[in-house]
């Protein structure tokens, strides 16, 4: 659903990261937002090359493919349970002026879930048998995702992101990132992690400094980094 121009919220943030525009105090970093939003658009914008760069018939590399796609579905889905849950109606209650960024917000996210429902039905076949045919499916609903992601995560980062700096604690934007962490599938911890510094503009330097103590940027390092890289060879048919 393409964005469509609404008034302002009245509850925007001035640029310079002070009060808003209609006096509200900056109350937490929301940042985190777009950090998440960079690895869903780097994971599922090669998801067509990768599908693509499977042979016909080759079902172990068709199985590691689908499995990475499965990962991104499963975290796409819970970040936006987390924001239905436990973020519009928070919204709409402490920044009634944002009412109509939210429902437009709800009906992305809605017209998001028929794409990602697609993609979790295709998966299974094709990773199965490895064949272009069933491969068809996932491709279409990756163009389908992507197509949504561009016209949502834009239009988030600019109308609510600054709303829920000025109305939510720290603790409540902490907790929809906790909701997603959640989520993520066992044994694909490191995957993930790798998946979203390399997504972040400087590969992720910085994103470990703010958000990793330095013993697990040791393990990161010295275990999490090697098998992320043996996964993106896995993915790439670099094995």
């Amino acid at each position: 659903m393409a964005a469509t121009a609404l008034p302002s919220s009245g509850d925007v943030p001035g640029g310079d990261g002070g009060p808003a525009a209609d006096g509200s105090a900056k109350r937490c970093d929301a940042s985190g937002m777009a950090e998440i939003h960079r690895y869903f658009r780097a994971g599922f914008g090669e998801g067509r090359a990768l599908v693509e760069g499977v042979a016909e018939s080759d079902v172990a590399h068709a199985d590691v493919v689908g499995d990475h796609l499965a990962m991104l579905s499963t975290s796409l889905h819970a970040h936006h349970e987390g924001e239905d849950t436990m973020l519009w109606g928070t919204l709409e209650g402490r920044a009634p002026s944002c009412a109509g960024h939210v429902a437009r917000m709800k009906q992305q996210h809605a017209e998001m879930l028929v794409h990602l429902t697609a993609l979790d039905a295709a998966l299974p076949g094709w990773r199965a048998s490895g064949r272009a045919t069933d491969a068809a499916g996932v491709t279409s609903a990756l163009d389908g995702i992507n197509a949504a992601l561009a016209a949502h995560l834009p239009d988030e980062e600019q109308h609510i992101v600054p709303v829920m700096e000025t109305s939510l604690s720290q603790a409540e934007v902490d907790a929809l990132g906790a909701h997603g962490r959640k989520a993520t599938p066992k044994g694909k911890m490191f995957v993930q992690l790798g998946a979203i510094l390399a997504a972040q503009p400087d590969g992720g330097a910085e994103w470990q400094r703010e958000h990793l103590p330095a013993p697990v940027r040791l393990i990161w390092r010295v275990i999490g980094r090697p098998k992320y890289e043996a996964n993106r060879a896995a993915l790439t048919g670099r094995r």
